[in-house]
């Protein structure tokens, strides 16, 4: 079969896979290639057990795999044969060296760009796909435009995905961002790459722009959704020193038009793979541009972020008689949010390091996360007492305490009373996500400790 357009996806993480799969899935008659420098990524792509769990993932990949979809370790072939290429690869915070802690790495990135260089025969399409500072793309032409024979055309076209909902994110985005180079071919790059998101996308939903304010975009949007998070659970700290219920208050709150109601929910804390990194790399740009005050603004988002799961464990320290040393608690959930399996930047992982810094003894419970946690903790060399149980019954037998740290919905619905029965006395729960039903649990008979409300004890 001849395809219409040949495709080539360079990175199969939680980005790259699914974005992929979803080109593929509505665009049969393109033949779209997917490379990673992992070849076991490579091969659990090509096995039953995908690497990423996303609702959906696996209808997609079954309907196009083999068909119009390939995974392939091959990452030189892939360049050469195909002539549009996304740059789906990592770009984590850099740890080593000048702006360590704050910086993008681009170590990652710039060795694609080169591998793009040596390898292309023909003229590309190269269209940045994950979260890049703004101007990396000015840094991908300079690359790439050591290859006096080729012509390269780079975009910005960052992803929007929240994870969990990434199928649904993909199949019908509120926006579709492109940016380009106001240039002859530039135009015409940007034109193919509408062309292939009008195949399910509406044509309005489909916004261009200049390249460096679609690098920056995405770097916002992150941002203010961050700031958002932070915002409630500061006010969180407020309500449970005045009595107040943060759910009223963020019910009030969201209610008004201008403000809406998304990104209210009071919890221990957010994480994942782009908050943070994406708000450090703001701030890292916005100080090498003399921009301090507008750099300690936004640095105050992740100051509050911090200072909610450290609230979080004092509140539990302080619950439990000021000592927690030698007590078993149960955590409920590790995924840093429900309805994936990542962990990374989670909560929960900080929760986990002060439990055994307190020398607790921990149970991890979680219906997705449980290899990425046990990575996690060995990898951050965390040592302690720690077990990991997938059943939450099981899991919850003689502890001591259950911190609810991932809203899955499993949790909602679990027997309690069951629960209860099982535990060391006096129990405790700790909702750091405020899912459950509290007034049920304290009739139960637990110490029930809510995020921004006031606390249900039998004391």
């Amino acid at each position: 079969m001849k395809f219409e357009k040949n495709i080539l996806g360079i990175g199969a993480g939680y980005v790259g896979g699914p974005s992929m799969a979803i080109i593929a899935y509505k665009c049969p008659t393109y033949k779209v290639t997917v490379v990673d420098i992992n070849p076991q990524r490579i091969a659990a792509w090509n096995s039953d057990d995908l690497p990423v769990y996303e609702p959906g993932l696996d209808a997609v990949i079954a309907a196009t795999r083999g068909k119009n979809l390939f995974f392939s370790a091959d990452i030189e072939a892939g360049i050469r044969e195909n002539d549009i290429i996304f740059v789906n690869v990592n770009t984590p915070i850099k740890m080593f060296g000048a702006g360590a802690g704050m910086a993008t790495d681009l170590q990652y990135w710039e060795k694609t760009a080169r591998q793009i260089l040596q390898y292309s025969r023909s003229s590309k399409i190269v269209i940045e796909k994950g979260t890049f500072p703004v101007k990396t793309a000015l840094a991908m032409e300079r690359i790439l435009s050591n290859n006096k024979t080729v012509h390269f055309d780079v975009l910005s076209n960052p992803e929007f995905l929240s994870e969990g909902t990434a199928l649904k994110d993909l199949e019908n985005p509120d926006r579709v961002l492109i940016g380009f180079r106001e240039t002859e071919s530039g135009i015409k790059a940007r034109d193919t790459l509408v062309e292939i998101y009008a195949n399910w996308v509406p044509r309005e939903r489909i916004i261009t722009s200049n390249i460096w304010s679609s690098e920056l975009s995405k770097l916002v949007s992150n941002a203010f959704l961050a700031q958002r998070i932070s915002s409630i659970n500061a006010i969180s700290a407020f309500c449970e020193k005045t009595d107040a219920d943060i759910t009223e208050v963020a019910r009030i709150v969201g209610m008004d038009s201008r403000l809406g109601n998304k990104f209210l929910n009071a919890s221990v804390g957010f994480g994942g793979s782009c908050f943070k990194k994406d708000i450090l790399s703001l701030v890292y740009l916005c100080r090498h541009y003399n921009l301090n005050e507008v750099a300690d603004y936004w640095e105050g988002v992740i100051k509050i972020n911090q200072y909610q799961q450290e609230r979080f464990i004092l509140n539990m320290l302080n619950a439990m008689f000021n000592t927690i040393t030698g007590k078993k608690i149960c955590l409920f959930g590790f995924a840093f949010k429900a309805n994936t399996g990542d962990t990374r930047e989670s909560p929960a992982i900080f929760v986990a390091r002060r439990l055994l810094e307190e020398q607790a003894e921990i149970v991890i419970s979680d219906p997705k996360a449980l290899k990425n946690a046990r990575n996690d903790l060995q990898l951050e060399g965390i040592a302690g007492k720690v077990s990991y149980i997938e059943d939450p019954y099981e899991a919850a037998q003689g502890c001591h305490a259950i911190a609810v740290l991932t809203e899955w919905d499993i949790y909602r619905d679990l027997d309690f009373q069951k629960i209860y029965g099982t535990m060391t006395k006096p129990t405790f729960i700790f909702d750091g996500r405020n899912i459950l039903d509290h007034e049920k649990l304290f009739k139960i008979g637990f110490n029930v400790y809510p995020i921004g409300k006031p606390a249900l004890v039998h004391f």
